[in-house]
């Protein structure tokens, strides 16, 4: 058995929580402003639908296929400070993006705004894992809590901030790319106190209830949960990107009360985000998993046929319920591979970032060939797919084993 860490590491960082949760809503908050200034870019460069896309597919390509890169490298060599640096690059591009005055510089901007969230979110992930102590899903849900909110403030500030015409308003955003330079050197500082002590070294704390489980059963496990995360994210962007247009198309809804719909449902989400890590904590995190994926489905499946107050109460369900699972599979994953939270943190985050931006582009063009009310029957059924949940490990009673022999 891996030996058992000390009680420093059981014990809950809240102030550190704190940090890194209110780091994760600048930095969403910064990466939520890139479409909302595609109306701009697109005016002042004369680009075409296709040349947008193409800005779309570069940010989201930095933004998650490096994120597994970076995360197995800093499990290898910690980096304390690699968040702030992070957020440094991500200023550079902000920078750059109002400043720029070709579309070919206009990609590297955005470039590095998506490689400056890569940097980001795996590392973030690594703190909280280590900030938990043994409320390992409390963090993840409180931290991934500010994401959510951040990625709902980007377009209101940007409508508030950046006028037609004029890229320049986007410098004002510096200002919350400094503001998280300065949380994140604090974080960085803690970091290498307590959890980095040796460039080069495995420093980060090796799991409080190790599962040794055989490797292939772990490989099939990470395989099932991100199935799981491809059905969830699949669903919520078809939500989240067409929820107005279905509300305006099948009830005539006006712009804004469309609005107020998909914000209620993001509040749902947001909410659903910060139950399911300390749900987990208590019942275990595969039954999370089990009930936030495949309980979601009763709910999808009845939503293309109720009426507006019946949209309106299911839309909720439906974010609450399947919002939960995140938090729950992340630390799941983590739990399973204990010496490699980076990579597993930058895969999980990563993968997830892809299946939504693939979701919402390959849903609409089906929604383009048939109609937003076909696209949401059709996906009504995605949540079946949390039936494969039964196939994971018990890992959680496993742990209560551990947990109890040690005590």
């Amino acid at each position: 058995m891996a030996e058992l860490p000390d009680d420093r590491a059981r014990v809950t960082s809240y102030g550190v929580l704190l940090a890194i949760s209110v780091s994760h809503l600048l930095n969403d908050t910064l990466q939520s402003l890139i479409p909302a200034i595609y109306p701009v870019v697109k005016d002042s460069f004369h680009l075409s639908f296709a040349q947008v896309g193409l800005i779309t597919l570069t940010f989201q390509l930095t933004a998650s296929l490096l994120q597994p890169v970076v995360g197995a490298f800093t499990d290898r060599r910690p980096q304390p400070f690699s968040l702030a640096a992070g957020m440094g690059i991500t200023l550079v591009g902000l920078i750059l993006l109002a400043v720029v005055t070709s579309y070919e510089a206009l990609l590297v901007s955005v470039a590095f705004v998506g490689m400056g969230s890569s940097i980001f979110h795996p590392e973030s992930s690594r703190v909280a894992h280590l900030a938990a102590g043994e409320r390992r899903g409390f963090a993840q849900s409180f931290f991934q809590v500010g994401g959510n909110v951040g990625s709902s403030l980007g377009p209101l500030l940007a409508a508030l901030v950046i006028t037609e015409r004029a890229r320049s308003s986007f410098l004002w955003f510096t200002i919350l790319a400094g503001a998280g330079i300065v949380v994140l050197g604090g974080v960085g500082s803690w970091y290498r106190r307590h959890h980095a002590p040796g460039a080069g070294k495995k420093s980060i704390h090796p799991a409080v209830f190790p599962p040794a489980l055989p490797r292939e059963r772990v490989v099939l496990s990470v395989a099932i949960l991100l199935v799981l995360i491809f059905s969830k994210y699949f669903y919520l962007s078809g939500i989240s990107s067409y929820f107005t247009f279905y509300l305006m198309g099948k009830f005539g809804l006006s712009i804004k009360a469309a609005q107020l719909h998909l914000f209620v449902f993001q509040f749902a989400v947001a909410a659903g985000t910060l139950i399911g890590g300390p749900v987990g904590d208590r019942i275990g995190r595969k039954y999370v998993i089990w009930i936030s994926i495949l309980g979601a489905a009763p709910f999808t499946l009845l939503l293309p046929y109720a009426d507006l107050l019946g949209t309106t109460i299911l839309s909720v369900c439906i974010g609450v319920i399947l919002s939960s699972a995140f938090p729950a599979i992340l630390v799941y994953a983590q739990e399973l591979l204990p010496g490699s939270v980076g990579l597993i943190s930058g895969l999980f985050f990563g993968f997830a970032f892809g299946m939504g931006g693939l979701g919402s582009a390959a849903l609409g063009k089906l929604a383009d060939l048939t109609s937003i009310a076909h696209v949401y029957q059709l996906c009504a059924f995605l949540p079946l797919l949390g039936l494969i949940a039964a196939f994971l490990p018990n890992v959680d009673f496993r742990m209560r084993s551990l947990k109890s022999a040690r005590t």
